[in-house]
């Protein structure tokens, strides 16, 4: 089978022909790295990549196990890499800082220990923003990610460089994480579906706290629903050392009869908050696309509503703020304790740290009591609805050399993260939340995504959901982007 072939295959119909013998993983790594060696260069994804020789052993090894008659799961000879905010033994942990350039981690991160387990390859780190703040992948280590379909645009983050890894097809299938939309946000950019996970339902390990640090989540990004309801179950599962996850073992999220048609759309209640009554400011050209992607849901039998948030945006923007800047804050503070550190921090992160200063312990159980009064006002919500749909971006990819939106449609953005206000709620709630890719800018180049938010607990059927609006998308869907070369996209 030609690489172009292996690469183009999704990651569940590659395991199937590896399992059934009909591919080898030696052909499937040989398959992978040249595709990264030729789109790489121009597209920076794939950080610390492993050298040839010792991934081909790897591959040889797991060739090895299954003459044996031996697989270690689904992912069995799959080359994988690991976020840059993770850990993977053999790969420095830098999160894209010039003082954790070098950091060798003691352990595996959990997501890379199951993905391990599972059988997958590690091959390196997808670049990351610097310490994954702010939703634009570059830092003063790697550089900059462009946009898997516009090299002038930026791709997103913090999980930007799997993102591109994803769409170029560097990568099967990819993990990430999400604390304000960082798997979210660059899916939508890059045409690709991304799941933030219940609060829980992926530990996260290691952790310098298990109880309180609670907002951010690891997760899946895929091309399908089926690959991406494959990974979540590989991720999925109760880890003793992190006492607040969900225990629940790893579990199937998706049974093939899911993956058959629409039937999850019919009946199904659609709460469309929009922009909030006004509340989120949005760059011209986005609703229209997102009521497109609605209608299809709409065209499928589903009851589409627009309905009223229920809640007071400002309000809960400030206890964001509070609980960002307090999780924050002892992050840079490590780093800050380094040699040089101040001098080597990015500045939105000294803003972090700086504002985090000032808080007191009474400011936080008030942002945690509005917190636990929004959990409230969104569950009531589903009482009426099946599934919430917000915006996944707030602006259109901007250009690669800009640091952030400093305005959207003529309004001041007050912070460095304000213009992806629109990620925070189901981060806050503890809810699942997945974007979904839902149509294109006028230009033809800059996707955008729809985000769907679901019941507590609900990622079994957020996934139902979506896998039945990529069947009533198939077209959208298979829209692939041109290759890059060196002066810019060409045709694939």
């Amino acid at each position: 089978m030609p690489s172009q072939d292996l690469t183009a295959l999704d990651a569940h119909r590659l395991s199937a022909d590896i399992h059934a013998r009909h591919v080898s993983c030696r052909e499937v790594m040989v398959a992978y790295l040249a595709r990264i060696h030729r789109l790489n260069p121009s597209l920076n994804a794939i950080v610390n990549l492993a050298p040839d020789d010792g991934l081909l052993r790897q591959a040889d090894g797991r060739d090895a196990e299954l003459a044996r008659g031996a697989s270690r799961g689904w992912m069995h000879g799959l080359p994988q890499a690991i976020k840059d905010t993770g850990h993977a033994l053999g790969f420095p942990s830098t999160a894209g800082s010039p003082l954790l350039k070098d950091a060798l981690p003691a352990h595996d991160s959990g997501v890379a220990a199951r993905a391990k387990a599972a059988g997958a390859i590690i091959i390196g780190k997808t670049n990351v923003p610097e310490l994954g703040m702010g939703s634009h992948t570059f830092n003063p280590v790697f550089g900059a990610t462009p946009n898997a379909w516009d090299r002038a645009v930026t791709a997103g983050g913090s999980s930007g460089g799997a993102a591109v890894a994803l769409a170029q097809r560097l990568l099967p299938v990819a993990d990430g994480s999400d604390l304000m939309g960082s798997l979210r946000n660059p899916a939508a950019w890059a045409h690709v579906f991304g799941l933030r996970p219940s609060q829980g339902r992926v530990p996260t390990w290691p952790a310098t706290d298990v109880w309180v640090s609670q907002l951010g989540s690891e997760g899946p990004m895929a091309r399908t629903v089926r690959d991406l309801a494959l990974l979540l179950s590989t991720q999925a599962g109760q880890d003793a050392r992190v006492p607040l996850s969900i225990a629940q073992g790893p579990q199937s999220f998706l049974s093939d009869a899911d993956l058959q048609g629409t039937a999850a759309l019919r009946g199904l209640r659609v709460g469309w908050l929009g922009d909030l009554g006004g509340h989120l400011a949005m760059e011209d050209g986005l609703m229209p696309v997102l009521n497109q992607a609605l209608q299809r849901f709409a065209a499928e039998g589903a009851r589409v509503e627009p309905t009223a948030p229920g809640f007071d945006a400002d309000s809960v923007w400030r206890a964001w703020l509070v609980w960002r800047q307090a999780l924050a804050a002892p992050r840079v503070a490590a780093l800050l304790a380094k040699p040089g550190g101040r001098a080597l921090v990015k500045p939105e992160a000294l803003w972090e740290f700086d504002q985090a200063q000032g808080l007191a312990f009474a400011d936080f159980m008030r942002a945690s009591e509005l917190r636990t009064t929004f959990h409230g006002q969104l569950r009531r919500l589903f009482e009426r609805f099946d599934v919430l749909a917000l915006p996944v971006t707030q602006v259109w990819p901007f250009a690669v050399g800009e640091r952030w939106p400093r305005q959207i449609a003529g309004r001041a953005m007050d912070t460095y993260h304000r213009w992806m206000e629109c990620t925070l709620y189901a981060t806050f709630a503890g809810l699942p939340a997945i974007s979904l890719p839902a149509g294109f800018h006028a230009n033809g180049r800059w996707p955008t995504g729809l985000q769907l938010i679901g019941r507590p607990l609900g990622d079994a059927a957020l996934l139902r959901v979506a896998a039945a609006y990529e069947t009533a998308s198939a077209d959208l869907l298979a829209r692939r982007p041109a290759e890059p070369g060196p002066a810019g996209l060409r045709s694939a």
